[in-house]
């Protein structure tokens, strides 16, 4: 199978990074955003746009994608399933990367040490939101925002209800554009982490 090029390598993670890392050189905003797929308890699906904060890669082969979110939120109840899919494209390179997996929590040192890094207004805005829930106005959060800044201080810690989310894929697709709409598609696919990837081309 001929995957030269873009395409090359046997770890889809270290594949994944590197098309990353070249978004970041041309695609203008936030090129880590990811449109992130759920459904709900009544099989309803919902898709929203967060960003993805890791690309994690270990010698193994037992990578994942990681991202970060209030649990309360209606995401986050609903990756209660375990499940979740997204979708990364940059329009700067005409490519986009779909992947389908199995969901777990970081809650530990990872998790903590993410939090630390974010400016001090999004750490005491973590706090304030309720995220999902119905409010009643801008002014009304505002005001949650400066009680959580008087109660927090300049070194909040984290949340117990904020926190990150692993998904650790089945299935990653990575596409590219192709001329006349016959792009190039590899689907690299497994059971479990601990199978090795079968790596197909589609059909555009």
């Amino acid at each position: 199978m001929d995957r030269s090029g873009i395409f090359a390598g046997e770890d889809p993670f270290v594949l994944a990074q590197s098309w990353l890392a070249e978004a970041e050189k041309s695609e203008p905003n936030d090129p880590n955003a990811i449109a992130l797929a759920t459904v709900d308890a009544d099989g309803l699906p919902n898709v929203r746009m967060v960003l993805l904060k890791e690309i994690e890669a270990p010698a193994d082969g037992n990578g994942a994608f990681v991202f970060y979110t209030n649990y309360g939120s209606k995401k986050a109840e609903e990756i209660a399933s375990g499940k979740a899919a997204f979708v990364m494209h940059w329009k700067s390179l005409r490519r986009q990367i779909r992947v389908r997996g199995l969901v777990t929590r970081e809650e530990g040192p990872q998790a903590d040490a993410y939090y630390a890094s974010r400016s001090l207004k999004s750490r005491l805005g973590a706090w304030a939101s309720q995220q999902s829930q119905p409010l009643s106005s801008r002014t009304a959060l505002m005001a949650e925002v400066a009680k959580i800044s008087a109660q927090k201080g300049l070194n909040p810690p984290r949340p117990p209800f904020w926190g990150g989310f692993r998904i650790r894929p089945v299935e990653i697709e990575f596409w590219a554009d192709g001329d006349f709409r016959l792009h190039d598609r590899f689907r690299w696919r497994r059971e479990n982490s601990s199978q090795p990837w079968d790596v197909q081309r589609l059909n555009p």
